[in-house]
């Protein structure tokens, strides 16, 4: 989606706003409908013309530089062939401290301290045997920079918007990378305040012991981990009996997990894990498989237990809520 900044040419008398948007942007106009919006403040600077795509804050975040160089960070991202490869759509050489501003037309790639910078073929070839911290800082904005973008794509944000904290968090949740985050980012996650500096004199009893937040954090991670661990018989004694008894699947842990989240008709936090009734399953003094649970409120549970049928008509069937349950569950790792 291509964005511009346009000034307008207001004709008050004439009732009409004349833009020149240049030809670069005439396909927008070619369009049937347009939006116009309010120019935001982060914008506000920017000259007429064609919006780029959004620089990620992220990559400046100093609590972050030792995240963006762990190894697994970089091959979860996609590895470093990944990363070779972004850098080459750069269009422009990266060294920009040039007295007479010459580049050469011709781009190459330039390895250096486990990441890439995008340089001319007279740049690299004047620096290629020179180690300068210039070289430090454009590698690790690149790498940086790639790693967030590989969110982005991934989380399916739009290239126009910033990655944020908890959605890089979500993202290294997912990769099982969490640990990864060094302390510093780990309080801003848990949204602890920074941590006091000790006093060179003082007393022992002043000194307040804390958690680790890096393993504050994994174990908020591991309470939705593996909660129930899957093993499979394919053989199991009862397949092989002509009238076998069914046994209801009980697991504590799991009912657990589903009383810990949002009811599914108001989304408070649950009371009860809601064993499925009606559709064949549960009867008198039987519950269904743990398996078949539902998060709901003590409310909304005794609604249901009140009338199925007008209960079901209100916030859909359970068979459905429990689908969509179960997805979700599965979509966290909840199973292993």
């Amino acid at each position: 989606m291509k964005r511009a900044l346009l000034t307008p040419y207001v004709q008050k008398d004439l009732g009409v706003v004349i833009f020149k948007p240049g030809s670069e942007l005439f396909p927008l106009f070619g369009q049937k409908r347009l939006l116009i919006t309010t120019v935001p403040e982060e914008l506000s600077e920017l000259p007429s013309g064609a919006i780029p795509s959004v620089s990620q804050k992220l990559v400046d975040d100093k609590r972050l530089a030792d995240f963006f160089k762990d190894r697994r960070v970089i091959l979860a991202a996609g590895g470093v062939s990944s990363l070779e490869r972004w850098v080459e759509r750069l269009p422009a050489c990266q060294w920009d401290k040039t007295a007479d501003g010459y580049h050469d037309k011709n781009l190459t790639v330039h390895p250096f301290d486990g990441s890439y910078a995008r340089l001319c073929w007279h740049h690299e070839h004047k620096f290629r045997d020179m180690v300068l911290e210039e070289f430090f800082l454009i590698a690790e904005r690149n790498r940086a920079a790639w790693i967030l973008d590989s969110i982005r794509i991934e989380l399916q944000i739009p290239d126009d918007q910033h990655v944020s904290f908890h959605e890089l968090c979500w993202w290294a949740c997912s990769k099982g990378i969490i640990d990864a985050l060094p302390d510093s980012a780990a309080r801003k996650a848990l949204r602890w305040s920074e941590r006091p500096e000790i006093k060179p004199v003082g007393r022992e009893a002043d000194i307040q012991p804390e958690f680790s937040p890096s393993e504050m954090l994994e174990e908020y991670v591991e309470q939705v981990n593996r909660v129930i661990e899957l093993k499979i018989d394919p053989e199991p004694p009862q397949s092989f009996m002509l009238k076998p008894k069914l046994k209801p699947w009980r697991n504590d842990k799991y009912t657990r997990w589903v009383k810990s989240q949002p009811c599914v008709c108001c989304g408070m936090r649950a009371d009860d894990p809601h064993h499925l009734i009606g559709h064949g399953l549960g009867g008198t003094g039987t519950k269904t498989h743990d398996l078949f649970t539902i998060p709901l409120c003590r409310k909304h549970h005794d609604e249901l237990h009140r009338d199925i049928t007008a209960w079901e008509q209100d916030y859909g069937s359970q068979i459905w809520l429990l689908f969509d349950f179960l997805n979700h569950s599965i979509g966290v790792g909840v199973f292993a």
